[in-house]
């Protein structure tokens, strides 16, 4: 499949979701590729229908401008009680709808908003789905003070960690100022123990891996066809 064909299938989606955000709603917006399709179709819905939501939050600083381009106030996640309805991408997801997320380095916001959220779709295209979590490196954002001895020990527990690099081939940071190891142990062992042990590893900010949060994946596959999976 090539870049276009994606594109059509990742818009395809993203305009499903959008047709599924209620007027008036609290709106959580993702980051990443499929999503910015997603906020343009909210805006086409704005344009045709004079479609307005209550509140909205992102994720990214690129979904904040590209949301206030097409007219939309964007509010902080601290400034609101709880979200409705948070629309997001995902880099991996599962049979369960477990999933991997954090390939644009945005995992600790994502999470947060996520877990105050009532509902989470997340739209992606065929290419996304595993019947066990892996195929893609597991975020894990560190803080700088302890990141080295961090990064020792899940070397020391066969987790294949790997420093996340920026353009310019210098450790990448955070939007909080902080570095991300990719686990690229594959799949990932044990998901739900992994994500416990990281939980409680010192020095780890937040992990890529996202259990039990998913209500609705909305999946556009290559025939054409669009395929609502739900729990």
């Amino acid at each position: 499949m090539d870049k276009k064909q994606q594109d059509q299938l990742k818009k395809e989606a993203a305009t499903k979701a959008a047709e599924m955000v209620k007027l008036g709603s609290v709106l959580g917006v993702g980051t990443g590729s499929t999503v910015a399709f997603f906020i343009d179709a909210l805006g086409q819905r704005k344009e045709k229908e004079g479609f307005t939501l209550k509140h909205i939050v992102t994720t990214s600083n690129r979904s904040k401008k590209q949301l206030e381009g097409l007219g939309f106030k964007v509010d902080e996640l601290a400034d609101i009680d709880q979200v409705d309805l948070t629309v997001d991408g995902a880099d991996r997801v599962a049979d369960n709808l477990d999933g991997i997320k954090g390939g644009g380095g945005a995992l600790t916001l994502e999470k947060n908003v996520a877990i105050n959220s009532k509902k989470i779709i997340w739209i992606v295209d065929e290419s996304k789905l595993v019947h066990r979590l892996g195929g893609f490196p597991l975020p894990v954002e560190v803080l700088p003070i302890s990141c080295e001895q961090n990064f020792r020990k899940f070397e020391q527990e066969g987790l294949k960690p790997q420093w996340r690099k920026d353009e310019h081939g210098k450790r990448y940071v955070t939007h909080y100022g902080n570095y991300i190891i990719d686990l690229a142990a594959d799949p990932v062992p044990a998901p739900h123990g992994l994500a416990d042990y990281l939980d409680h590893t010192v020095g780890v900010v937040e992990h890529g891996l996202f259990l039990d949060m998913c209500d609705e994946v909305i999946i556009a596959h290559s025939d054409g066809s669009i395929e609502d999976k739900r729990k």
